[in-house]
């Protein structure tokens, strides 16, 4: 009974990953397909949809901004992150519980009702969409994650090596800079690169808040809806498909460096 019970989970979760994972596998295999119909069989083997992607000025506009809005992203986030995480590992504080709540609740709130609130509170302000109200947007729905990857680097962190440095004389501020940065280094670094992914592939947000100057996923939205650019966006996505696997799995990699070190 138990070996048929673990062969039927084991069957139920191969089919969970062939039905999640095999359209985005699609991706690459059409974007080097000779033709611009995306349908078996294959017409030939190509390159030249990847050439052609550096002779679109508005692609590579694109994706200026959105590295631009990435970075400040991840950097905003991962610093506030920080000290929130360390405040919620650390400290016992009135509110704590409601405030952690809050910071995790966009996790939970539907992305279409967030960026039509901050369209109209940015608008009310007088701000006009750009990429600092992209960036604002993306600072709330990334800080989440900064927050949680942060935690688990406190977590594992011993009190005990900033109290030897605050016996030997050392400040606040230096035992902050000396002990604690170099620890928890590698979840600043896994942090960093999670919000950066999770600003640089976000479009909701994006589509709302850019005005007239899209990032990279809104346009490519722009560009899928006509069959004649369909083929640069397959070549587009595959290669935004391969560095945000490799973000990720660099970003595991520090985290679970981290909580080595912390040991």
């Amino acid at each position: 009974m138990t070996r048929l019970r673990f062969d039927g989970l084991a069957l139920y979760a191969l089919l969970y990953l062939v039905f999640l994972y095999l359209p985005v596998l699609f991706l690459p295999l059409f974007s080097f397909n000779d033709g611009t119909i995306v349908a078996f069989p294959l017409k030939g083997f190509t390159l030249k949809w990847y050439g052609q992607l550096g002779e679109a000025d508005t692609l590579i506009q694109a994706l200026f901004n959105s590295l631009i809005v990435g970075g400040v992203t991840a950097i905003v986030a991962t610093g506030m992150g920080l000290f929130a995480a360390r405040a919620y590992v650390r400290y016992t504080f009135k509110g704590r519980e409601l405030s952690e709540g809050l910071v995790m609740l966009p996790l939970v709130i539907p992305g279409i009702i967030v960026a039509s609130s901050m369209l109209i509170l940015f608008i009310s302000m007088g701000l006009q969409p750009s990429l600092a109200t992209v960036i604002l947007g993306h600072v709330f729905v990334a800080l989440p994650f900064a927050v949680s990857i942060m935690k688990s680097a406190f977590d594992e962190f011993d009190q005990s090596l900033e109290e030897a440095a605050y016996d030997l004389g050392e400040t606040v501020i230096g035992t902050f800079r000396r002990v604690t940065l170099p620890i928890v280094a590698p979840g600043i670094i896994s942090s960093l690169l999670v919000t950066f992914t999770v600003s640089f592939d976000e479009f909701v947000l994006a589509f709302f808040l850019s005005g007239n100057q899209p990032t990279l996923p809104v346009y490519i939205w722009s560009q899928i809806r006509f069959p004649a650019k369909l083929p640069n966006t397959l070549a587009l996505g595959s290669l935004l498909l391969l560095a945000s696997v490799a973000l990720l799995l660099t970003a595991e990699y520090f985290r679970r460096r981290s909580v080595r070190r912390a040991a």
